[in-house]
């Protein structure tokens, strides 16, 4: 099983139903299946009300923490070997899980795989990212030096990783932004990673989204955020601790 990490919150799950069909246009390798765990930052449960009655789709609610705390706690209650992020408003592409799941069997090392991202703008065109890199190894020190450079080239919210790897790293880091990117940039740091040469993923863009509100880019959070992301990283290399993989996958 393959689960689908979504956070959401009361404001913003007008499009859900479209990340839905999104899912439920997918195809999976034989023996695989799909959850969707779906975890609402706060208490409302009026994001259910936009969901259609599918066992395969798992809603919960809790306290407002952000959509760290939310990915984390979703986390908790995924059943499969691989979690895959998916924010509210985003969308997968055709084929996305099944290119996931068989990118990470072919690399039975590899700890976590990335795919481009299609950015949609609001007059309905889909443009490609501008740094997307070429397909195969993602190394940790091309990443954080591009991270470094204000340059990273992935979406973090495209990751699919080994629920293990995840787990073992603490999950998304509690942080009011930049969370997605900082657990790349972490099972980087402990595990060899993978970049696929399809976009697994459409990217949103619209005026509603947590990036577009002027105080999501508030410069002292950021240079904070930006330490706490870069003080985890080098305490990890310095503990020289590395993940391994479980020698069994459970579908």
């Amino acid at each position: 099983m393959i689960s689908i990490i979504t956070p959401v919150y009361d404001g913003g799950h007008q499009y859900l139903s479209e990340a839905y069909a999104s899912l439920t246009r997918q195809t999976l390798p034989a023996h695989w299946s799909w959850e969707w765990v779906l975890q609402e930052d706060g208490r409302s449960r009026r994001p259910l009300g936009a969901l259609p009655d599918d066992q395969r789709v798992r809603y919960a609610a809790g306290k407002r923490g952000g959509a760290g705390v939310a990915r984390t706690l979703g986390l908790a209650r995924a059943r499969g070997a691989i979690v895959r992020a998916l924010d509210a408003d985003d969308l997968l592409t055709d084929g996305a899980l099944q290119r996931d799941i068989e990118e990470l069997a072919r690399h039975p090392g590899a700890g976590w795989c990335v795919s481009g991202a299609l950015d949609l703008l609001p007059d309905g065109s889909l443009v490609a990212g501008p740094y997307d890199p070429p397909a195969g190894p993602l190394s940790y020190e091309s990443l954080r030096e591009a991270y470094e450079a204000d340059r990273f080239p992935v979406v973090g919210t495209h990751l699919a990783a080994r629920t293990d790897l995840v787990r073992a790293v603490g999950g998304w880091p509690a942080l009011p932004a930049l969370e997605a990117l900082a657990l790349v940039l972490v099972c980087a740091a402990v595990a060899p990673g993978r970049m696929l040469d399809t976009p697994g993923g459409v990217y949103r863009k619209h005026g509603e989204q947590t990036t577009a509100h002027p105080e999501y880019w508030h410069e002292a959070e950021f240079s904070t955020m930006r330490a706490a992301i870069l003080s985890r990283l080098d305490s990890l290399q310095r503990s020289q601790w590395r993940w391994t993989p479980h020698p069994s996958e459970d579908h």
